[in-house]
């Protein structure tokens, strides 16, 4: 296991008792446990496709609340499949010893309707671990992740917003 670390995920998810789309990544980045909140590496598309979608400006990268406000207004949690792992840096493809997250912890009081996967690895994750709880299926999306080049910012945006948008209020 050389390289790995057992991390803990290290920060809340973003939801209210309004939100009704329930957006999973994996586990956070080195850059967003660093940042203390999800998608903090500049790189990942995450922020700029979510705006989009949304028909909002781009929150600044240090703005943590904005991206909470931006997200809650329009219905929207956020959190990780994975509270805690054995882990390569930021390498999904090396999660292992996966303990995942209590998602009754938002459906329980979010009228969550819908599962949005960023990813294939999130959504093999939730599939194993927190599909059985919830009873909700998911949906993979094509992951905002600058490992995932094939897909330009405007195709992403393109298939997240076909998925995403008939889901808002």
């Amino acid at each position: 296991m050389t390289g790995y670390q057992h991390i803990p995920h290290g920060f809340e998810p973003v939801f209210d008792e309004r939100s009704r789309v329930l957006v999973l990544g994996s586990f956070p980045s080195v850059l967003s446990r660093a940042n203390d909140f999800y998608y903090g590496n500049p790189r990942n598309r995450f922020w700029r496709v979510m705006a989009r979608v949304l028909g909002e400006p781009v929150p600044a990268d240090e703005d943590i609340p904005a991206k909470r406000r931006l997200l809650l207004a329009h219905g929207v949690a956020l959190w990780d499949v994975v509270q805690s792992c054995d882990v390569r840096g930021s390498s999904d493809a090396s999660i292992k010893n996966v303990v995942p997250v209590d998602v009754a912890r938002i459906t329980s009081v979010s009228p969550v309707r819908a599962v949005l996967c960023n990813g294939g690895t999130a959504g093999r994750l939730y599939h194993r671990w927190l599909e059985p709880q919830s009873g909700l299926a998911a949906q993979v999306l094509p992951s905002t992740s600058p490992a995932n080049a094939a897909w330009g910012e405007e195709r992403l945006a393109a298939a997240w917003s076909e998925v995403l948008s008939p889901l808002l209020p």
